[in-house]
């Protein structure tokens, strides 16, 4: 586990150079899709797909990072170190089951220290059938001029009138109307988009390529910000049905020591979201069963996270911001999704390898 700490990187590119060379090293090919942009430092972005496993496998894990960006820098480390680990991939080989590493999602948001996409988009609220009317999300409606004020830090009045928020309706309800999702707002939180992002288009293409012949598929998207530091917390992803949450359930409760979550009944830290990623499974590969769970690693107190996506959305707003205020907004918004300390990598790596393990049996259950 010591050794695999060094399986996290301090930057985008050297994230995707470790990734690259990992599966290089494994002899496994890649799949690079290019992204349009450059990156923070004029690199080249790309979402890469790496495979273990005949393409025509009936059995397919999809391990996942960045869909939201920079929660990249723990979803990366879980990734190299699988590639890494000839124990852990025997197992999935003599299970019969192949595995999917789709690498930075968003790798825009990875490389320029953002949650969204180059649109400003969060990519996990960007899958709805768009030719449908969208959700309506009233109380950020409510909130949009308060959460992203004129001056950062907010002045007195702003502050009273959030806490006049909390305190009015709770912090669950803050937490709901910032991070549920919206489409009245570009330049604001949790902006679902108006049509399909480039990421939203580059997973599709990634799962019609690696997923077409799967009879069953599970998928462990790696995510960071909510919940106690350290702590992975398996929020189920998947539709509201009885017997895929009671296969969920099987796999990876781990003896009852690590209980799935749900945003459907209530249990899970995450508020309820709409245009969820997992929905591109059903369009792409409806021949298959799917089980999925997001691994959802804590950071910081959840005010703090919030404080930090404001700060961060703001800064955007605001190019003429000075140099110093930009780095620390951009410190604090790393530190809000990555805590980079030996204890907590190590216990981001033991349980993504044990949610990993348990997909690998789940798979083969009868």
């Amino acid at each position: 586990m010591i050794d695999a700490i060094h399986s996290f990187s301090s930057s985008y590119a050297e994230a995707r150079e470790k990734f690259l060379r990992a599966a290089t090293h494994a002899g496994l090919p890649v799949e690079c899709l290019q992204h349009p942009l450059k990156g923070r430092d004029g690199e080249e972005l790309a979402l890469d797909a790496v495979r273990e496993g005949p393409m025509d496998a009936d059995r397919v894990l999809i391990v996942s990072s960045a869909c939201h960006g920079v929660e990249g820098y723990c979803g990366t480390g879980v990734q190299v170190a699988a590639l890494n680990d000839a124990t852990w991939r025997k197992a999935a080989r003599d299970a019969g089951v192949a595995v999917v590493y789709m690498h930075a999602l968003n790798p825009y948001g990875f490389s320029h220290w953002r949650r969204v996409t180059h649109e400003n988009v969060d990519l996990n609220r960007n899958f709805h059938e768009f030719s449908k009317p969208l959700p309506v999300n009233a109380a950020y409606r409510e909130l949009h001029s308060i959460l992203l004020p004129d001056q950062w830090p907010p002045n007195d009045e702003n502050v009273k009138a959030t806490a006049s928020f909390i305190a009015e309706r709770g912090m669950s309800a803050y937490q709901a109307a910032i991070s549920g999702g919206q489409h009245e707002f570009p330049n604001g939180l949790f902006f679902g988009g108006h049509g399909p992002t480039w990421s939203n288009q580059a997973v599709r293409k990634v799962l019609r390529t690696h997923c077409a012949s799967a009879k069953r598929i599970a998928w462990i998207d790696l995510h960071t910000g909510l919940g106690p530091n350290g702590h992975g917390e398996r929020i189920y992803a998947g539709l509201n049905d009885a017997a895929t949450i009671a296969r969920a359930r099987r796999w990876w409760d781990g003896g009852g020591t690590t209980p799935i979550t749900s945003t459907y009944d209530g249990s899970s830290t995450s508020a309820p979201l709409t245009g969820l990623m997992w929905f591109s499974v059903h369009d792409e590969c409806p021949q298959a069963e799917y089980t999925g769970i997001a691994m959802e690693y804590g950071t910081q107190p959840l005010p703090d996270v919030l404080q930090a996506l404001r700060a961060e959305q703001w800064l955007q707003l605001h190019p003429d911001a000075s140099a110093t205020q930009r780095d620390q907004i951009k410190q604090q918004f790393l530190a809000a999704f990555y805590t980079d300390t030996d204890e907590w990598k190590s216990a981001i790596l033991r349980q993504a390898h044990e949610a990993m393990l348990q997909a690998v049996q789940g798979l083969n259950e009868a």
